[in-house]
């Protein structure tokens, strides 16, 4: 008992509350430029190239220094990592906004933007993800990261929304401006009135060097055998996730019409998905062990994959397509809560790190394998397998001793 009272988590409601609203400002904000770049980009080029040159930018620098972010998420302060990271964004947007207004909007400008836009990602999403425990009783961590879930799809869902009405209305500069305001709001709310102790390594005074600490975290992974199987069976699972990922709007424009509605449709039958997902892992808190919950999310992402490749009326499509939605932030929760409760805190920067490498590459490189045979065979057919395979993998991890074992209550651990 006396250990719980003195946990600088008692006040962790108020901290809690305060740390989700100043990451929930700061990606509003982030979400209306990223929008309204990608769409200033396909109104002046009309270029699939461009398009694509700035999907490439807006991912590469988070997959090659997620790994590195993690060793600096374990060795410093990772409150002031996300203010750092939040704030290089903010003045790289601000010299934009300025750059902009003086006349320089080059296309290469927004590349540039958007790489150190993922840069900042690419240090925030370890932090992030390891800082939690340290704010949050074990016991609600699965409430807490369902919310966070639900309040990133309602971005999702309004942004867009927000992001055209503005673009419509005033300049892009106007935009970029909000997102400064927004990030300084985020530093100062982050910085003033969020209390989090400094965990027991960044205390510590470091004596090993960065690849010695990156090199542990490896070992530490190879030390436990359900992260090795729980990373396999990720990589794998989105890898099979990129054609029900990226590849159904071209499949509806194929086979139920080019009619921009119905892109904007799917969208928001995902987004409202997304939305019910977060509310109802916050609320139920999934099975009791979490592997399980992974396996029925799983399922249900393999059963919607192969359900959106033989659906032939549209309205059944979008119901499966919010029924994926639902499906996210249960599997995506789950997941994180596992990470939190099982790893020790030394080591919650790298394993984040290496999780936000594998969930920031494999779905590109499964549009790698499977954008090209997507001009070969009918999308259908890629949605059917892909979705068999999703299932047999799912019902793997809930068969897997290794990670039921892992799955288990924190509680009931000896």
């Amino acid at each position: 008992m006396d250990k719980i009272n003195n946990n600088p988590k008692e006040n962790w409601l108020q901290n809690i509350i305060l740390f989700l609203s100043s990451q929930t400002i700061s990606l509003f904000g982030s979400s209306l430029v990223q929008y309204a770049i990608m769409w200033y980009i396909t109104l002046t080029t009309e270029s699939g190239l461009m398009m694509t040159l700035y999907i490439i930018c807006g991912f590469i620098p988070t997959f090659l220094l997620s790994p590195v972010a993690g060793v600096w998420a374990d060795r410093y302060n990772r409150k002031i990592l996300i203010s750092l990271a939040d704030g290089l964004i903010a003045i790289a947007t601000l010299i934009l906004a300025i750059l902009f207004l003086m006349g320089f909007d080059a296309t290469w400008l927004l590349f540039v933007m958007a790489a150190i836009r993922a840069f900042g990602t690419g240090i925030q999403t370890p932090a992030v993800g390891a800082i939690l425990p340290q704010i949050v009783p074990k016991d609600r961590l699965t409430k807490v990261n369902g919310i966070n879930g639900s309040i990133q799809a309602v971005i999702m869902f309004v942004s867009p929304m927000v992001s055209a009405a503005l673009l419509a209305m005033a300049s892009i500069e106007i935009i970029f401006f909000i997102d400064v305001i927004t990030a300084a709001i985020a530093i100062f709310t982050l910085l003033a009135f969020v209390k989090i102790s400094v965990h027991e390594k960044a205390a510590e005074k470091q004596t090993s060097s960065y690849f010695n600490d990156f090199k542990q975290g490896l070992q530490y992974i190879n030390h436990h055998d359900f992260l090795k199987i729980f990373f396999l069976f990720f990589a794998v699972f989105f890898v099979l996730m990129a054609p029900a990922a990226f590849l159904t709007p071209l499949q509806v424009t194929r086979s139920f019409g080019d009619g921009v509605w119905r892109l904007t449709a799917i969208e928001i039958a995902f987004s409202i998905g997304m939305m019910a997902g977060g509310g109802m892992i916050a609320s139920w808190g999934g099975f009791q062990n979490k592997v399980k919950t992974m396996m029925f999310s799983s399922l249900m992402m393999g059963v919607c994959t192969f359900a959106l490749g033989v659906v032939p009326d549209f309205w059944i499509y979008l119901f499966f397509m919010a029924l994926f939605g639902v499906a996210m932030p249960m599997i995506n929760t789950t997941t994180t809560v596992l990470l939190q409760e099982k790893v020790e805190e030394d080591y919650l920067g790298r394993i984040f790190g290496v999780m936000a490498m594998i969930s920031t590459s494999m779905m590109p490189i499964g549009m790698l394998i499977f954008g090209p045979i997507a001009d070969i065979i009918k999308i259908e057919w890629l949605l059917i397998g892909t979705g068999i395979v999703m299932n047999i993998l799912a019902i793997f991890v809930g068969r897997n001793k290794v990670l039921i074992e892992a799955g288990k209550p924190a509680s009931t651990e000896s």
